[in-house]
């Protein structure tokens, strides 16, 4: 009867297991599940071919039996190597899916299995991440500038310096509040929505010193990328044209005049001292930024061709 059985559903068998081994080669931490779907394979090998010499050699039908206990008993004596399969995750009881029935050797579910090694959980995450949040992740893990792909940066925000020069004075703010409080820059913001950056340049710098300015000329861009995202371009620019009484201070920024030669540059941002003196001497730059919060991580500036002078009536 159980040769009979064999005779009929051996090839199925294999070729099942033969299958579910192929499957769990595809899922992670699964070489004690695989071992044991092989030595499965290697008990019914041994039955059939019992089974078999059995009939060869005219023995009693009771010895098949007698060899299936000696089987029944080494599995149930070695069940942990042979049979590690569970239906219910060891840890928290909840029912498993089929790959973690026949793959994942601790026997967990998929969330005590991400738990368990987190870095399968960002493998799994990387996975399902659209091109542009992949793209935004080698952004934001990025340690040199030239691990970015400037082509396809793009940036969250767009802001505007402007530096007012007087002879030896520059005029620079005391940020108050905001990105780089405490820090001293240039007056500055945000580009709105259907402005200019040569108009944004020109309201800025009246909102936070009370002066209005003309005749800008761009000197340099920024472009920074900080580790928690944030994407910022800047365009800088310098003018020495400018009407008005210079206001104490309002909510965001204390303006105030000081000397070219006495910069200190520890109070302002770390990038600054690196193109700064470029722009003072009236060339063009491009800087290209890493932060991590206020850390500077790596950066790269170069010396651009000088171009036509832009002034406030021209669109920009």
């Amino acid at each position: 009867m159980v040769l009979n059985f064999f005779a009929e559903f051996f090839t199925w068998i294999m070729l099942f297991v033969i299958l579910l081994n192929i499957s769990q080669r595809k899922i992670p931490h699964s070489d004690g599940k695989r071992k044991a779907t092989l030595l499965l394979a290697v008990l019914f090998l041994a039955v059939y071919v019992v089974l078999v010499l059995r009939l060869q050699w005219n023995l009693p039908s009771w010895t098949e039996w007698i060899f299936i206990a000696i089987l029944i008993a080494v599995i149930i004596i070695f069940r942990r190597i042979f049979w590690p399969f569970r239906l219910h995750c060891a840890k928290c009881g909840k029912r498993l899916d089929f790959n973690h029935i026949i793959g994942y050797d601790e026997n967990l579910c998929q969330e005590c299995f991400f738990e368990k090694y987190p870095e399968e959980a960002e493998k799994e995450k990387a996975k399902a991440m659209t091109p542009e949040e992949k793209r935004e992740k080698s952004f934001t893990e990025a340690s040199s500038v030239d691990d970015i792909d400037w082509d396809s940066w793009e940036p969250t925000e767009t802001c505007v310096l402007t530096y007012v020069t007087d002879g030896d004075r520059i005029l620079l703010i005391e940020k108050k509040r905001g990105l780089g409080s405490g820090y001293i820059n240039a007056p500055g913001g945000h580009i709105e929505l259907e402005e200019t950056k040569i108009e944004a340049a020109i309201r800025e710098t009246k909102e936070e010193t009370g002066l209005d300015v003309s005749n800008l000329e761009e000197r340099g861009v920024l472009r920074f990328q900080f580790k928690d995202g944030l994407r910022m371009l800047g365009y800088v620019f310098f003018t020495s044209s400018f009407s008005g009484t210079l206001i104490d201070e309002c909510d965001e920024t204390r303006p105030f005049w000081t000397d070219i030669a006495s910069l200190d540059y520890s109070k302002m941002w770390e990038d600054d001292k690196l193109w700064l003196p470029m722009a003072l001497e009236g060339r063009n730059f491009d800087g290209r930024f890493i932060f991590d919060d206020k850390i500077m991580v790596d950066s790269r500036v170069t010396e651009e061709e000088a171009e036509e002078p832009m002034f406030g009536d021209e669109d920009q």
